[in-house]
């Protein structure tokens, strides 16, 4: 008797031939473990994407370090076309003027212009002009990645570490939890979570949508341990953790929310491998209840305690 049905073509677009033990198609954090080779600088190049994805110490190290370059560059000028085209400029060594003529340069590229400096000449003029259009074009463009990255929708869903296999009913069940530890408030959430596995003696892999207890709640406030019954009808019913580990086993979740704050949904993903599933361990109960309201203890999402399977 076949113990559970395989969707055909359910490989969620990941490459079902996997090339060795291991391998992890989506990272912890979500992203996918691919690597496009052969692809020229320019096809690959998104800049957009990249700076409102870096970090924000990056994000504001490459401005900062950018203003500096544009203001050596034109102090430079300053210098080249001579500093005595520039009124105000009192220092007699080049390493003075320089430094005068890059503050006139900060000057000029913010439109702030104190006044103790200004160009005399046309060729002065001209290159202040083309500073100042330059540094409007350029902190409009700060500006707009600056908006494009706090307007950026992303789901800060934390998930549990480790995965547990432990009782369920008169069973047992995959479970992780997740959290969402920001106060903004996530609807309608849906979970979705697929088996990678590979076949026997093959390197193909096969994809199995799991079976969930909940696969969907219309409120997010607290913690959500979500749960896959290993009835008969789980593609892991009647598997042991070392079939896990010599199957390679990847559970990869997919979860969509409709966020209040920017009304519009967002998505989260990660993934569990074998190894990151503890076998007869259950979740520790981390909700208190008072006469203020319900509390969670977000630091202790990974904390077990061991059971016994059924």
């Amino acid at each position: 008797m076949k113990r559970f049905k395989k969707e055909k073509y359910d490989d969620l677009g990941l490459d079902t031939k996997s090339p060795s033990n291991g391998y992890r198609a989506l990272n912890k954090d979500g992203t996918f473990n691919v690597r496009k080779e052969n692809v020229s600088f320019f096809e690959r190049m998104n800049i957009f994407h990249s700076v409102v994805s870096m970090p924000w110490l990056q994000f504001f190290l490459i401005l900062g370090l950018g203003y500096f370059i544009i203001n050596i560059v034109f102090a430079s000028l300053y210098l080249i076309i001579g500093t005595e085209h520039l009124t105000g400029i009192y220092g007699t060594t080049k390493i003075d003027q320089f430094i005068e003529a890059f503050f006139f340069s900060a000057q000029t590229i913010t439109t702030l212009g104190y006044g103790q400096i200004a160009p005399l000449n046309l060729a002065a003029n001209i290159v202040a002009a083309t500073e100042s259009l330059l540094g409007l074009l350029l902190f409009a463009l700060a500006t707009g990645l600056m908006y494009g990255r706090f307007s950026k929708p992303f789901a800060t869903i934390k998930y549990s570490t480790v995965a547990v296999i432990a009782p369920y009913n008169e069973i047992n069940g995959f479970m992780f939890r997740v959290v969402n530890p920001k106060s903004n408030q996530l609807l309608e959430v849906e979970v979705n979570v697929n088996l990678s596995i590979k076949r026997e003696n093959s390197d193909l892999r096969d994809f199995y949508s799991l079976e969930l207890e909940r696969s969907k709640v219309v409120f997010f406030p607290t913690m959500w341990t979500i749960v896959h019954p290993i009835s008969q009808n789980s593609p892991i019913y009647g598997l042991k953790k070392e079939n896990l580990l010599e199957k390679d086993a990847e559970f990869i979740v997919v979860i969509k929310a409709f966020d209040e704050s920017f009304s519009q949904s967002v998505y989260s993903r990660s993934s569990y491998k074998a190894e990151e599933i503890k076998w007869g361990e259950k979740f520790a109960y981390l909700a208190k209840r008072d006469e203020s309201g319900i509390s969670i203890d977000v630091g202790r999402i990974d904390e077990t305690f061991a059971v016994d399977l059924n």
